[in-house]
């Protein structure tokens, strides 16, 4: 994931997930204050992003606090659109508003036209992020650098502003049932999305996405071949995925395994190299390489190993 990926994740899931539970708050300020709001929000989570990469350097978030934390996610941004479609009564308690005394405030202040009002708003986003912006955290902290963790958190928040700054300075009245369904099932989207990251990260093969490859595979011819059996091989980290060195790359079941992980031009969470069924992670630094060995399986099978959110992928096929 390089900040480009993480400016469009903001732009779409962020935007839309973070706008569903912080809605309340931006509603709350006075149309002519949305600027000081948004401008608030970014200062409040790019310092955040500072403290969360500070962090990082003391503290690592296990694989069970990361696959529960996607999960949990997962389920909010479900509750969230099927709120959004007026499903059931019970959805609304997925959306989060500002307390009564703090509505009852901001309203009395946006009648004499405060400044501070709006700020106060934006400041305390923070203290309710989105599904999405959660994962941003997570991957702050797995940066282990304040630079970079702020980095994260300024160019994702920066992403969710536009779709802030555009329902802000509208009225409710504007936004159509159309645009509030398509929002809706593209955050149904995304949390299957997120779902499946979160199913891979456990090591189980049974994901959407191996199930629709499956039924592919079944409809048309796929290539299943294995490589050379090699005891020694590069997995290269790129901005957009993982590439082994040798292709296909294949082992001997209970042999043991050395793999050279070389961080060529990846940022994101591309770093955070996985192996899920060995339980081993660790965060590879742009231009860095660091070597893991391991035994392979004795079972054959396939070996998969994927970023700290389980979106990038790839395998090590065991035989």
């Amino acid at each position: 994931m390089n900040y480009w990926t993480i400016f469009i994740t903001g732009l779409f899931a962020g935007g839309l997930t973070c706008l569903a539970m912080q809605g309340g708050l931006l509603a709350a300020a006075a149309p002519a204050s949305v600027t000081a709001f948004l401008a608030a929000r970014l200062v409040a989570y790019t310092l955040l992003g500072l403290l969360l990469g500070s962090l990082g350097t003391v503290v690592t978030l296990s694989l069970s606090f990361r696959i529960a934390l996607q999960i949990l996610m997962s389920i909010f941004m479900l509750g969230t659109a099927f709120n959004l479609l007026q499903l059931h009564p019970i959805f609304r308690y997925f959306v989060i508003t500002p307390p009564k005394f703090l509505a009852r405030w901001v309203r009395s202040e946006s009648k004499i036209h405060s400044f501070f009002s709006p700020v106060i708003l934006g400041l305390m986003t923070v203290f309710i992020p989105c599904g999405a912006t959660q994962a941003m955290m997570g991957y702050a902290i797995s940066t282990g650098s304040p630079m970079l963790g702020a980095s994260v958190m300024f160019i994702f928040i920066l992403g969710t502003t536009p779709l802030f700054a555009l329902l802000g300075f509208i009225t409710k009245k504007a936004v159509s049932i159309n645009f509030t369904k398509a929002a809706a099932y593209l955050l149904i989207f995304l949390a299957f999305y997120s779902l499946d990251g979160a199913i891979a990260l456990t090591g189980k093969p049974y994901t959407f996405s191996q199930l629709a490859k499956t039924i592919s595979c079944q409809i048309r011819y796929c290539d299943q071949s294995t490589g050379e059996v090699v005891t020694e091989a590069e997995i290269i980290f790129t901005n957009s995925g993982y590439k082994s060195n040798p292709p296909n790359l294949t082992v001997k079941s209970g042999s043991q395994v050395k793999l050279k992980l070389v961080n060529q031009d990846a940022a994101g969470c591309i770093q955070a190299f996985t192996i899920p069924s060995l339980k081993y992670q660790k965060v590879v630094s742009l231009g860095s390489t660091i070597e893991y060995a391991f035994k392979a399986p004795d079972k054959a099978g396939a070996l998969p190993f994927m970023c700290g959110m389980g979106m990038y992928r790839g395998t090590i096929q065991v035989i």
